[in-house]
């Protein structure tokens, strides 16, 4: 994969809108109505096929942020007042409860992942809470993945040394850029000596992964600054690195209406800090995932990868593949195999829903047999870089996917035919391009919806 040499020109027609496929149909499909009973059936029915084989995969929602990052598009929640925590918390698990209620066997956990928000915005005794309460009654499994989002200006050796005792070894820090600038114009101020000390710690309590997020495309970033940030990361050796492009949405991402438009890079700069930033970690050791992640070769998830078991959903590459992804809190979005739901977007409907002890789903999808083998699709072509059809698909697959397959092909970025596709070196670095082919509601609707995704680079 080093040895490939970026094409600028393909660069520039590729860098269109399209999703990053954390699941397939993609959240504009899903429909705005889901029915709950129909929900709590679907997810029950699962659980009893996969929770004593698989186990489950939790992901919880923590919404609280103590400021404002004005580039963040996350559902958030911000305020310097921690008796949020309490409500929160109880609400969270009264809806793990009426869950529980749904599974006539002990739950099995393979994989919790803590989000947000800040997820370190919580005290380390609330987090102990709330592991302790999610573990009771459960069976966690020998093979278990717990892993959290810190912000590096609060998180303290107790929160690390809690975590670890939980049996967490996994933490990913919102580094974003190191220049003190772009810092100030992101409203996220966090020295240098803020992220080290996190690092360090980490380690220290016995971590064995550490990821870094990295933005590029973000206002006021240059190559000189980008070249600075990556060179001060690279002496921390993070385990992994997601390198995000800036996705500038205004029109749903309040904050970033704070900007002065004439800061951020132009198309033709951006691409040159993806270059960049690409070039430098590549350099040094790192080895490209796919979407924009990056990872030293002895993590698990090169590791995962190089073993053709990657797995990728909503928390994006993981190295654990259960059926089952329940997703706890606001805004959280669940993923039974079959269909997705996703909870109430604010605080006030999320308690509300809560307090009545039904479920806050608001939105969702169920699969039908097309969107399963397409789904497996765009997940084989995402984490394994080659994909296999089956004949009856045929038919549909050269109405909708094989036009955009043989211009894919025509540039050098795949290779296919009736039986199967495979990303080419140079079109490994266009995987969202690639696997957006085989999205049926994307080629069936695109001009309608193309402008709610963020760009390929």
């Amino acid at each position: 994969m080093e040895s490939v040499s970026l094409n600028t020109m393909l660069i520039r027609k590729y860098d269109q809108p399209v999703p990053r496929y954390t699941s397939y149909p993609t959240v504009p499909f899903w429909q705005d109505v889901i029915d709950v009973q129909q929900w709590q059936d679907a997810f029950t029915k699962q659980f009893l096929a996969h929770n004593a084989s698989d186990g489950i995969s939790i992901y919880i929602h923590l919404p609280f942020c103590e400021s404002l990052c004005t580039y963040c598009g996350c559902n958030k929640k911000i305020t310097t007042n921690h008796n949020v925590e309490e409500e929160y918390l109880q609400a969270l698990e009264k809806e793990w409860k009426i869950y529980r209620k749904r599974m006539a066997q002990t739950p099995v956990i393979r994989e919790i992942h803590l989000g947000g928000g800040t997820p370190t915005f919580f005290s380390a005794q609330n987090l102990r809470r709330l592991m302790t309460m999610l573990t009771r009654q459960s069976i966690v499994h020998p093979y278990h993945e717990f892993s959290i989002e810190g912000h590096p200006n609060n998180t303290t050796k107790q929160h690390l040394d809690t975590l670890y005792q939980l049996g967490f070894r996994r933490i990913s820090y919102g580094v974003q850029d190191l220049d003190p600038k772009v810092q100030e114009v992101i409203n996220r101020i966090q020295p240098f000596e803020n992220v080290q000390r996190a690092t360090d710690e980490a380690r220290a309590a016995g971590f064995t992964s550490v990821n870094f997020d990295l933005i590029y495309g973000l206002p006021l970033q240059d190559l000189q600054s980008i070249e600075n940030t990556i060179n001060r990361v690279i002496t921390l050796k993070p385990d992994r690195i997601a390198f995000y492009s800036y996705a500038h949405v205004p029109w749903t991402s309040k904050g970033q209406r704070l900007f002065n438009e004439n800061d951020l890079p132009t198309a033709a700069d951006k691409i040159q800090l993806y270059l960049k930033g690409k070039e430098m970690l590549m350099r040094n050791g790192y080895k490209d995932i796919g979407m924009d992640h990056f990872a030293l070769p002895g993590d698990e998830l090169f590791i995962a990868k190089e073993k053709g078991k990657l797995h990728r959903n909503f928390m994006g590459y993981t190295t654990q593949n259960t059926a089952v992804l329940l997703g706890l809190g606001v805004s959280a979005i669940s993923d039974i195999g079959n269909g997705f739901a996703q909870n109430d977007k604010t605080l006030h409907q999320y308690y509300e829903s809560i307090n009545k002890g039904i479920l806050p789903v608001k939105r969702g999808f169920f699969l039908n047999e097309e969107d399963l083998a397409f789904r497996q699709y765009i997940k084989d072509i995402a984490c394994k870089g080659t994909t296999y059809f089956s004949p009856e698909h045929l038919p549909t697959l050269q109405e909708y996917c094989f036009p955009q397959l043989e211009t894919l092909a025509a540039d050098g970025l795949v290779t296919f035919d009736d039986l199967h596709a495979s990303l080419t070196p140079q079109g490994h670095y266009f995987i969202r391009n690639v696997c957006s082919a085989f999205d049926l509601y994307l080629q069936r609707n695109r001009s309608q919806v193309m402008q709610k995704f963020s760009k390929a680079i």
